[in-house]
C-alpha cells in the first residue's frame, strides 16, 4: 500500500517513523510522497531525507498512479474535499480526524502492553519528579500541543484545575491565543524539539497587568517512545529579577565608567574656563558700556559661565559620594522641595500640588542628595508641561514591602517608548539647552540610598517617576 501525505507537520513524520520501523503482518504501507508549502515541516524535511517524492503541490499526487491511499494531516476539511473531488476511484482518502482516531487507538494499545505494576511504579516516580523534586512550572505536551499533564506549580500561577487543563492547547492555556507561539519573540521550542528530538531553549518576554515586561525562561525536553519523539516535557521559570539585575549590573558600571570619564575631563576645562571668566570680565571693566566689543564680552562671560555649570553638574555626577544618612521625615523634605521649585512652575502658569502620606516612618536618608532628586524631577515636569498643566507630588507608605513611595506626575507632553528607555543614560537629552545629566545623577542617588526609580509615559499624555525607598529596620517609626 503506497501512503502520499498532505502536511507534512510532525504527526507525518511521526507516521513515516512508524512505517518504517514496524513489522506489519496483513500489509505492508509504505508513504511514497509528502506535500507542504513549508520546505521545514518536519515530515517533509524526513520525507526529503529519505528519498521520497516531495512537492508543495498535492494536486501532484493526483498524475501518479502508484498511489493507493491520501492522508490529509492540514485539518482544514475544503484541502480533503478537494482531495475527494479530484482524486481517481481506486484510490482511498482519509482526513485528519479520521487519521487522528486511528493514531490514538494505537497510543492506547501500545500503552496497554504495560503492567499494572510497571505503570503504578513510574507514574509514581513521575509525579513525585515534576511536583516535588522540579519547583519550576512544568507541563507535558503531545506532538499536537495538547497537555497531557501539568504539576502543581503551575496550576496554582494560573489559578487553574487540572481538568480544566488536561487535553487543551498549552498556547490556549499559557498564552490565551488560539495558534501556538510563532515569530522572533515567541518562538515555540517544542516544534524545535519535535523536529531535532533534541532539547530546546528560548525565552519569551510577557507583559502583566501592569504592563511591565516579564521574561521566561522555556525549555523543552523530548519525550521518547520506542525511538521517536512523541511530545516533550516543558519547562518554564520567570527570570524577570535575573534580567533586571543584569540590566541594573550594565547601568551601573556604564554610569561609573562615565563618572571617571566625566570627572577627568571636568577637571581639566575647568581651570582654563576660570581664566577666560576672569579674562573676560576684567576687560570689560575697563570698556565704557555703550562699546561694541562690551557686548561681546557679555556674551563671551555668559557662555562660559554656562559651560561652568556644565562643568558643575558632571562634576556631580562623577562624585556620586557616600549618602551621609540620618533619621529623616520624607514629608519634610518632599515639601522643602516643592517650597523651592513653586516659583518656576507659577512663572509657567502651573499649578503644583503636594499631597503628603500619611503614618510615613523616618528613615535613614542623606537629605540633600534626596531633595536634589526631588528637585530634579519637578524641574523636568516643569519645562515638560505648558501653560496651564499641573504638576502633582505625592508621597505614601507601602508597610507590606516595606518601601516608601515619591511620586511626580505631570500632564505634559510625555516621552516616547524609544527615548523611554534611554532617559536614564548620562548625556541623553530630548532638550535643546539640557545636558542629560540630570537624572543620571537623580538615578545614581536613588540606587547608593538601595531605592528604585521608575518612570511611566505615554505621548500626550503626560509623565509619573517613582521613587521607591526602603524603610530602614532599627529606624525609630515617626510617623508623619
Amino acid at each position: 500500500m503506497n501512503i502520499a501525505v498532505v502536511g507534512g507537520g510532525i504527526r507525518c513524520k511521526r507516521l513515516i517513523q512508524v512505517i518504517q520501523r514496524h513489522e506489519f503482518q496483513e500489509i505492508d504501507p509504505k508513504v511514497v510522497a509528502v506535500a507542504d508549502l513549508n520546505d521545514d515541516a518536519p515530515g517533509y524535511v524526513k520525507a526529503k531525507n529519505n528519498g521520497l517524492f516531495v512537492t508543495h503541490d498535492y494536486n501532484d499526487f493526483f498524475k501518479r498512479d502508484d498511489i493507493d491511499l491520501i492522508i490529509e494531516l492540514t485539518g482544514n476539511m475544503d484541502i480533503y474535499n478537494d482531495i475527494l473531488s479530484k482524486k481517481r476511484k481506486t484510490v482511498r482518502a482519509i482526513a485528519n480526524r479520521t487519521a487522528q482516531l486511528f493514531w490514538e487507538i494505537s497510543r492506547v494499545s501500545i500503552l496497554q502492553k504495560k503492567t499494572d505494576q510497571e505503570l503504578k511504579e513510574t507514574r509514581a516516580r513521575y509525579k513525585m519528579i515534576i511536583n516535588e523534586l522540579i519547583q519550576e512550572d512544568v507541563l507535558v505536551i503531545a506532538y499536537d500541543y495538547k497537555i497531557m499533564d501539568i504539576n502543581d506549580s503551575l496550576l496554582n500561577r494560573l489559578g487553574l484545575q487540572r481538568k480544566d487543563v488536561i487535553g487543551r492547547y498549552c498556547y490556549e492555556i499559557t498564552h490565551h491565543q488560539d495558534l501556538p507561539c510563532s515569530g522572533e519573540h515567541h518562538p515555540c521550542p517544542l516544534i524545535e524539539t519535535m523536529k531535532t528530538e533534541k532539547p530546546s531553549q528560548t525565552t519569551h518576554i510577557h507583559l502583566n497587568r501592569d504592563k511591565k515586561k516579564i521574561y521566561y525562561s522555556i525549555s523543552t525536553y523530548p519525550l521518547l517512545e520506542n525511538g521517536d519523539a512523541i511530545g516533550a516535557i516543558e519547562i518554564s521559570r520567570d527570570i524577570t529579577k535575573d534580567i533586571n539585575v543584569q540590566k541594573t549590573m550594565m547601568q551601573q558600571e556604564k554610569l561609573a565608567s562615565v563618572g571617571r570619564l566625566s570627572a577627568g575631563v571636568a577637571h581639566e576645562i575647568n581651570n582654563p574656563l576660570t581664566t577666560i571668566l576672569t579674562t573676560a570680565m576684567l576687560i570689560q571693566e575697563e570698556l565704557d558700556p555703550q562699546d561694541p566689543n562690551y557686548q561681546e564680552l557679555e556674551t563671551i562671560t555668559k557662555e562660559t559661565l554656562r559651560c561652568r555649570k556644565i562643568v558643575s553638574s558632571l562634576l556631580d555626577f562623577a562624585r556620586q559620594s557616600t549618602p551621609a544618612r540620618k533619621p529623616c521625615d520624607i514629608n519634610d523634605i518632599v515639601n522643602e522641595s516643592v517650597v523651592l521649585t513653586n516659583k518656576q512652575a507659577a512663572f509657567k502658569d502651573l499649578t503644583l500640588s503636594f499631597e503628603p502620606g500619611t503614618g510615613i516612618p523616618h528613615v535613614l536618608l542623606d537629605k540633600g542628595q534626596i531633595q536634589q532628586s526631588v528637585i530634579n524631577l519637578i524641574i523636568n515636569a516643569v519645562e515638560a508641561t505648558e501653560a496651564g498643566g499641573t504638576i502633582s507630588i505625592s508621597t505614601a507608605y507601602k508597610p507590606e514591602l516595606e518601601t516608601i513611595e515619591i511620586a511626580v506626575s505631570d500632564t505634559g507632553e510625555g516621552i516616547s517608548e524609544n527615548d523611554l528607555v534611554r532617559i536614564f543614560d548620562p548625556f541623553y537629552t530630548t532638550k535643546d539647552t539640557g545636558n542629560g545629566l540630570g537624572l543620571a545623577i537623580t538615578h545614581g542617588i536613588i540606587e547608593q540610598h538601595n531605592g528604585t526609580i521608575g518612570v511611566e509615559s505615554k505621548l500626550g499624555q503626560g509623565t509619573i517617576f517613582t521613587i521607591k525607598l526602603p524603610v530602614t529596620p532599627g529606624v525609630i517609626h515617626a510617623a508623619s
